[in-house]
């Protein structure tokens, strides 16, 4: 007896058969079509569960109180500002002429002196002497020679001898001069007006010539000397006054002319020296006394600035955020020059934006706020 199935003929019979035979399969994948549509149905229902829960949360969630600062076009300058110190106009170290004895010392140290004062006196018998022969060598030399200038005119003497004779004459005047010279040297005297800042000759030393005899500083200009970067040096080369703030006054603000600035840097940091002219007619400035220059580089009469603690910078990206209608929105921006704490914005924000500057990091892009003041300038405290 044959134990197959006998396969049947009839269209009916063998879609019978065929489902008889693949019903385990169907059943399969019955049961993976049901469980992918639950699938989509739960996640489906999560989502909507979620974004009823953010919802609520966000109702729920109070507004964040602020601080705003509406911007509006207001002057900012690109400053840079350097130390730098004070040294007199002209330094003049005295040295001694002639040598000799002090005799006398008429001046002290710190005491104003004006051109042709005298200072000090070295002791001149042996030039007055020196002087006196040099008189009468030059008197006696004078006399022959004007004698046979006579004689020469009769045709006694030969020119040769005439020649000789104004010769003689002539050295003895050059030995008169230099005789005059050096005793007028044992008078030192004030070359220009000034004050002496140090003396180094006393009564009864002996100088010899070339010694030191002290120290005349002229102050009644002073200037101020300012070490400028390599990087700063184009913008400083077009500047002609430059205000200059000193510490030890005050810290009172004069006003500096550009005198000098050297064309190469005089030290290994790559420093260019900036001189600026002060006027000094009262003396208060005094040599050595620190200041700051405030260079101002760069200036924009119209710009949008807000403080540089209002911007958020994040994977490479800075934006502040601004309340509208007490929701807080985000807005990039692309910031340019810097003046202390505040920051010139190039794009991103409009005049009359209300910029939150205190509560920022607390809120993120559609947060609801709360104003609780507004600053009527970026200079106002924040409470």
């Amino acid at each position: 007896m044959n134990s197959s199935y006998q396969q049947p003929t009839r269209r009916r019979g063998r879609i019978v058969f065929f489902i008889w035979r693949n019903l385990p399969r169907l059943i399969f994948l019955a049961l993976c079509l049901l469980i992918i549509m639950l699938a989509f149905a739960i996640a489906g229902k999560r989502s909507a569960i979620q974004a009823e829960q953010e919802a609520a949360v966000k109702q729920e969630r109070p507004p964040v109180n602020t601080v705003v600062l509406p911007v509006q076009p207001a002057p900012i300058s690109n400053r840079l500002n350097l130390p730098g110190v004070v040294e007199e106009w002209v330094r003049l170290d005295l040295m001694a002429e002639v040598s000799g004895t002090v005799e006398q010392v008429l001046v002290k140290e710190g005491q104003p002196v004006q051109a042709g004062d005298l200072l000090l006196q070295i002791e001149d018998d042996d030039y007055r002497i020196a002087r006196d022969r040099a008189e009468a060598t030059y008197s006696l030399a004078r006399a022959d020679f004007l004698r046979d200038q006579k004689v020469h005119a009769k045709g006694v003497i030969p020119v040769a001898e005439l020649e000789a004779q104004k010769t003689r004459m002539q050295t003895a005047k050059a030995d008169l001069d230099n005789a005059r010279l050096l005793l007028e040297r044992c008078r030192v005297t004030a070359p220009i007006d000034g004050i002496v800042r140090r003396l180094d000759a006393k009564e009864g030393m002996f100088l010899g010539i070339g010694d030191p005899i002290g120290v005349i500083l002229q102050i009644d200009r002073v200037k101020a000397v300012i070490g400028i970067p390599e990087s700063d040096i184009t913008a400083v080369r077009k500047l002609e006054q430059i205000d200059v703030q000193i510490r030890a006054l005050d810290d009172r603000i004069v006003a500096g002319s550009r005198s000098f600035l050297s064309a190469s840097p005089d030290s290994m940091a790559r420093l260019y020296r900036l001189e600026l002219a002060l006027d000094n007619s009262g003396h208060a400035i005094l040599p050595g006394m620190f200041v700051r220059a405030d260079i101002v580089k760069d200036r924009k009469p119209e710009a949008l600035a807000v403080p540089l603690y209002s911007i958020i910078s994040r994977n490479n990206e800075q934006y502040v955020y601004i309340e509208e209608d007490g929701v807080a929105k985000k807005r990039p921006v692309t910031t340019g020059i810097a003046e202390k704490w505040l920051v010139e914005i190039v794009s991103g924000l409009n005049a009359g934006d209300r910029v939150i500057v205190e509560g920022h990091r607390d809120v993120e892009d559609g947060r609801p706020v709360q104003v609780v003041r507004v600053l009527s300038d970026a200079g106002d405290n924040l409470p």
